[in-house]
């Protein structure tokens, strides 16, 4: 840090305090060449995670709009809250992982099936019919038809 005073560059800090929101760290420094006393403010900024949707645009991960989605396809299912809330977790931690700060929403869908899959295949169907946007029946039949081979090995 560059001393105001002096442009000396070799201080000490003296005090250091978070700021009221948490957001900001203010430090309390001293010129190791003038001995003034100065004070910085230091803020984090974060670089937020993005989805990659199909078209190419790139928008804020929300881990609300993933929660919803879900409650949307377990509406009037028998799946406990807690589980749907772990499945978010999972999904924030697999954006969260990514070495690009971004994921496309295909995998993220493709996990969320996979997982939903497991959970509740009503519930899986209903998001599929939607995330898959399926190009007519006969593709949605295709896919009812696998589960209930899945459904029939078991």
């Amino acid at each position: 840090m560059k001393c105001p005073f002096c442009a000396h560059l070799d201080d000490k800090v003296v005090d250091s305090r978070e700021g009221r929101e948490g957001d900001l760290i203010r430090r309390r420094r001293e010129c190791l060449k003038c001995r003034r006393r100065f004070t910085t403010y230091e803020r984090i900024d974060e670089i937020p995670y993005m989805v990659v949707k199909k078209d190419g645009r790139r928008e804020r991960f929300d881990r609300q709009k993933i929660l919803q989605g879900l409650l949307k396809a377990c509406e009037k299912r028998p799946v406990a809250t807690p589980k749907l809330e772990a499945l978010v977790e999972e999904v924030e931690r697999f954006v969260q992982e990514s070495p690009d700060r971004e994921r496309s929403t295909t995998d993220i869908g493709n996990l969320m099936m996979t997982r939903l899959k497991k959970l509740d295949k009503v519930a899986y169907v209903r998001f599929a019919s939607v995330y898959s946007d399926f190009k007519d029946v006969k593709e949605f039949m295709n896919e009812l038809k696998g589960l209930l081979r899945d459904r029939s090995r078991k």
